[in-house]
């Protein structure tokens, strides 16, 4: 992996913001970690999964209601995953670790593992976000063209139709193929996987293992391999489609962001806080509805910026926020509806479907490195 380093050494925005956000707290008595709406939210997804889940092993096969009950089903494991999982697995959940460690288990639960997301997600990604060739969550090539400085192939002209079927899949490949590569090739796209003791070996296969009797060797045994096949495709499409475009819309947009990496050692020239805005997006921060169900997920920004406060506090937090953006002259990305997030996800990806010509690739770096890059 290239060496990335920050301008940190007059981190003043930061500085500021994190006064801000210290002086919040403490003047309203509260803890940075999840709250009564935060377990109660816990309890009634926990609650519905199993329920769902029970529900549709004991009810008579056909399509009704056991698909409707399927696609609701994966919904509710991505809300699991976008509420309980994530929190957890950014120790923001509860102010007791052992807490943390075991609600972060729900995403073994889901099929995935602990273990190597949280050095994909909270050290790869929250680090170095939106940087290609670092940021393992726009490592989609060849399939997808997620930036500008990445290779063009002939397919990426549909790939803003195709795209909607890839994240329907991106669950069930997440799973049983991509976990497996990173697991085998001890690797996260062009980063060294961290050793995994005893304990998360067996963690991770044992999880595996249970994920198989659940999923598949008790529905099959209880309704017959083809309502299980039509049930389990149906949650995976639900909770692939979920899990892929919440994310998405935080990064991959027509406003964030990105930075190639095209040297050995690069000094982006923003301190890290404002790398974070700039390759960041809100989107309906005004909806509540939402803001439940994606676990605050909406209110991105305020989340790479303080990864280990629970989201319930991304709406007070986005405020502050906001505001000193407004005073230092930066940039804040807010979408005001997720159909205009979706859209401009979709705008975006049509545009990097079309197929630049030499000049124009070699403009696009060139300003990327000239704007974000110093020596």
């Amino acid at each position: 992996m290239a060496k990335v380093t920050f301008n940190n050494k007059n981190a003043v925005f930061f500085q500021a913001l994190k006064a801000d956000v210290e002086a919040y707290f403490k003047t309203n008595g509260i803890k940075k970690t999840g709250n009564i709406k935060l377990y109660a939210k816990s309890v009634v997804l926990l609650l519905l999964a199993i329920g769902l889940y029970v529900g549709l092993l004991i009810m008579p096969a056909g399509f009704f209601p056991g698909v409707p009950m399927a696609l609701l089903l994966g919904f509710t494991l991505a809300g699991i995953g976008f509420n309980i999982m994530h929190d957890a697995c950014h120790g923001s959940y509860s102010s007791k670790g052992w807490v943390n460690n075991l609600l972060g288990l729900t995403l073994n639960a889901l099929g995935g593992n602990a273990f190597i997301w949280k050095q994909k997600h909270n050290i790869i990604h929250h680090t170095y976000t939106n940087v290609d060739g670092i940021d393992d969550d726009i490592a989609k090539s060849p399939l997808l063209r997620q930036c500008h400085t990445q290779a063009w192939k002939p397919m990426h002209k549909a790939q803003h139709i195709y795209i909607w079927v890839v994240y329907a899949l991106s669950s069930f490949l997440w799973v049983f193929l991509m976990d497996p590569i990173k697991y085998f090739q001890k690797k996260i796209y062009t980063t060294e996987l961290s050793n995994m003791n005893a304990t998360e070996h067996i963690i991770f296969w044992l999880t595996k293992v249970l994920y198989i009797v659940f999923y598949v060797a008790i529905p099959v045994m209880v309704v017959g391999w083809q309502a299980w096949a039509v049930g389990f495709a149906c949650m995976h499409v639900a909770m692939g489609l979920a899990l892929s475009v919440v994310f998405q819309l935080a990064h991959v947009v027509e406003e964030t962001e990105f930075v190639p990496v095209a040297q050995n050692h690069l000094l982006i020239e923003n301190e890290w806080a404002v790398h974070q805005i700039k390759t960041t997006a809100n989107f309906s921060m005004h909806s509540k509805f939402i803001s439940w169900y994606v676990g605050g997920l909406n209110f991105q920004i305020e989340h790479h910026l303080f990864s280990k406060i629970s989201h319930v506090h991304y709406p007070a937090l986005s405020k502050l926020v906001q505001a000193r953006c407004k005073e230092f002259g930066i940039a804040y990305h807010a979408m005001p509806t997720i159909a205009s997030a979706i859209s401009s996800h979709y705008k975006f990806m049509k545009e990097l479907g079309i197929k630049p010509d030499a000049n124009q690739l070699i403009v696009d770096k060139g300003t990327i490195l000239q704007g974000s890059l110093a020596a």
